[in-house]
């Protein structure tokens, strides 16, 4: 009998060779095992290699299908031919923004000043770096209490802190079951284990998380979702809270777009005394600048500042001046303005290239559930050899197997017309088949 890895080694081979193409489907492994005269066990063993190697993906109740390649770009739209057409990332930095927020830090560059912004911080900041931070984080009539605050090195470090802080090694933390990548990858990282819940179109299913069995938090994100784009809507919200005061279930609530829906209060609104908000610049202002925020119910503050501390995750005090600088000035303020009505131009593209796809008209994402003919893995690759780069729902799901056939287009980062072009690209190739890639 040969060896399991020779077996793969062969179907790797068709695959490289186009024998097998993107998307086909693999036959089940009963089958695969007969055809062959291999055991059961072989077989399985044969397609978990090809997994293992990137060269298929399995889907619960759908079969092994191979899975797509990336080769390299084509030419995509009016650009040169190694032209990248980003909708993978949300980073959006608007024309004139550099400048408007060089001229406010005129005053930290006063050797007095810079001076002081070199030297360490605590995770509490300073008493004017809170005051200002409370500013920026208002929303309606929920205004965090300044003494509250902590200030992490980034958005992510904010979450990394409060999920160290509340979820020991081995224990489970309740997410959406789909879910911001970066919290798979730091779940990994601290030895926790995530549990998926269900959600609908408005959101995390409170029922689905008080049936979910024991956990020691949940994350969640109920203002404009990563990857969804929907906003959970009040009535949801409450319901959310009845749910996790009863649990006695500490929450950590990811506000990082929350600035797009300046007009929605956050669920730390609804359950103040076990929600941590979280929030940081890197959406607001631009990814280099990765200050986060930490707002904590007053009984748990002295447990995430000693989070924030152990785990290193505290800001470098240029960074948090910097931003104190800004929301003092109004800077901030402007700039978040400008990306709202930013989000909106690109909203109205989308819905007239796209119509129909799921999202919140504020959001600088939308989720396209793909026809049927085309599987989000196989979909992102023909893409990609147009120059657009996409996330398939794979990325985001909690369970691997269990991802819908879709995928996010994240529509901050190219210019508009760069956009409209490439919305056309996709409207295109989604109107065809797999089968038409045989032309290329």
């Amino acid at each position: 009998m040969d060896d399991y890895r020779v077996v793969a080694d062969a179907l790797a081979a068709d695959i490289e060779a186009g024998r097998l193409r993107p998307g086909d489907r693999l036959p089940p492994q009963r089958r695969f095992a007969r055809q062959r005269g291999i055991a059961g066990s072989t077989a399985a063993r044969v397609y978990g290699e090809l997994v293992r190697r990137g060269l298929a993906v399995g889907e619960v109740g759908r079969g092994t299908f191979v899975r797509a390649a990336k080769p390299p770009p084509e030419p995509a739209l009016a650009e040169p031919g190694d032209a990248r057409v980003d909708l993978e990332l949300n980073f959006a930095v608007l024309p004139g923004e550099s400048a408007k927020l060089a001229r406010a830090l005129q005053p930290l560059l006063r050797d007095d000043v810079l001076t002081a912004a070199l030297h360490p911080i605590g995770a509490a900041g300073t008493p004017a770096a809170r005051q200002a931070a409370a500013t920026l984080l208002t929303r309606g009539d929920w205004r965090p209490d300044p003494g509250t605050i902590l200030f992490t090195g980034s958005g992510r470090q904010a979450i990394a802190a409060a999920v160290a802080a509340f979820v020991p090694v081995g224990e489970r933390l309740a997410v959406e079951s789909l879910t911001y990548p970066v919290v798979k990858g730091l779940a990994a990282r601290l030895g926790v284990e995530l549990v998926p819940i269900e959600t609908d179109e408005h959101g995390l299913v409170p029922a689905a998380l008080a049936a979910a069995g024991p956990v020691r938090a949940l994350y969640v994100q109920p203002t404009l979702h990563n990857p969804l784009g929907t906003t959970m809507p009040e009535r949801r919200r409450e319901e959310l809270a009845d749910v996790v005061n009863r649990l006695d279930l500490p929450v950590i609530e990811d506000g990082i777009y929350t600035f797009l829906r300046d007009d929605v209060r956050p669920f730390a609104a609804y359950a103040h005394a076990r929600t941590v908000f979280v929030d940081s610049l890197s959406k607001r202002v631009a990814p280099g600048l990765t200050a986060g925020f930490l707002v904590t119910p007053p009984a748990w503050t002295p447990r995430l500042a000693s989070s924030v501390r152990s785990g290193a995750w505290a800001a470098s005090r240029f960074a948090v001046e910097a931003a104190t600088q800004w929301i003092m000035t109004g800077t901030l303020a402007e700039v978040e303005a400008a990306k709202r009505r930013d989000a909106a131009e690109r909203a109205a593209v989308v819905e007239e290239k796209l119509p129909g796809l799921r999202g919140d008209a504020a959001s600088y994402h939308r989720w396209w559930e793909l026809p049927e003919q085309w599987r989000a893995e196989t979909f992102v690759a023909a893409a990609a050899r147009r120059g657009i780069a996409l996330l398939p729902a794979a990325a985001f799901a909690v369970l691997p197997g269990h991802a819908p056939n879709a995928v996010r287009l994240a529509v901050s980062a190219p210019p508009v017309p760069t956009l409209e072009a490439a919305l056309d690209v996709l409207a295109t190739l989604a109107s065809g088949s797999p089968d038409d890639l045989l032309a290329d």
